[in-house]
């Protein structure tokens, strides 16, 4: 099977700063009241964040692999995902609390937290991932009150929860499968109704991280595949848009009217690509979903 390339708008690409090569860049994440993305170095254990407005660019390093950052609502901390476990997080002032090692990491060290988001109601989902690839990982829900829940399990390799715009269908990933999953989405945080939405054909690469835009588009990374596509509520494929690097791992809404977006790559194992590893500004041609904050 053929990707479709109908790119929406131009189809040209920024790359957000000459100065960062990530790699394993992931977690990307939007603030509009700072005008600042942030994203994570899951290899490289580091966080981002980059002023668009002004160009500055920060960089904080981390104590062991980070694969995501949410913020807190009505807080300038974030919740992360480490590879132990859950932790509370200040920047300025560097600070951060361990609150919770995951069951997986207790069980085996090579587990570790991978990729999540908020919902409407404020609850972190949460995937973990082997770091060999070989044993099976969750997806967790992480409460306010800071409990976490095992929701689904038997994933090769976690990765891109995303969220319906009216919050009652979740998606979630399991790229050593090739599949994303949708789900059900209970107002009490429960899942129900597990069903497969996109399963990619080998020429595709492989599903990675997701958003999702207001008309209902779940948007993919392709890692392997040099693009992000766009499918509709029903699986089908609406259009791509090609990158200048294989290793695409994840996208996120942002910037002014959440018209634009920020997509994250990796350099890990990659030597001949000069731009593997960048974070890359493309014009989606849609409008995304507000992300959400944790609510705890």
């Amino acid at each position: 099977m053929t990707i479709r390339e109908h790119p929406a708008g131009s189809t040209n690409y920024s790359v957000v700063s000459t100065m960062i090569r990530c790699e394993l860049g992931e977690g990307p994440v939007w603030i509009d009241e700072t005008h600042s993305l942030f994203w994570v170095d899951i290899l490289c254990p580091t966080v981002h964040r980059l002023n668009v407005a002004d160009g500055r660019l920060d960089s904080w390093p981390m104590p062991e692999n980070i694969g995501w950052l949410i913020p807190r609502k009505n807080d300038s901390r974030f919740i992360i995902g480490l590879r132990t476990g859950f932790a509370e997080l200040s920047l300025e002032p560097f600070a951060f609390d361990r609150f919770g090692q995951i069951p997986d990491h207790l069980e085996d060290a090579r587990l570790r937290l991978n990729d999540a988001k908020a919902d409407s109601q404020g609850r972190i989902f949460a995937g973990t991932m082997d770091m060999d690839g070989v044993r099976s990982g969750h997806l967790y829900r992480l409460d306010a009150d800071r409990s976490w829940t095992i929701v689904d399990s038997g994933y090769g390799i976690a990765n891109g929860p995303t969220f319906s715009p009216r919050f009652d269908v979740i998606y979630h990933t399991d790229s050593r499968r090739r599949v994303v999953h949708q789900f059900d989405l209970r107002p009490d945080g429960t899942l129900a109704n597990k069903r497969p939405f996109v399963e990619f054909p080998e020429g595709w690469g492989v599903p990675d991280g997701m958003t999702t835009d207001v008309d209902g588009g779940v948007w993919i990374a392709h890692w392997g595949g040099s693009r992000v596509s766009r499918f509709t509520p029903d699986g089908k494929l609406d259009r791509s848009i090609a990158l200048p690097t294989s290793q695409i791992t994840s996208c996120v809404f942002g910037g002014p009217g959440l018209r634009r977006m920020y997509v994250t790559s990796a350099a890990c194992g990659i030597s001949a690509e000069p731009l593997a590893g960048a974070v890359f500004e493309i014009d989606p041609g849609c409008q995304g979903v507000p992300a959400h904050s944790f609510s705890g």
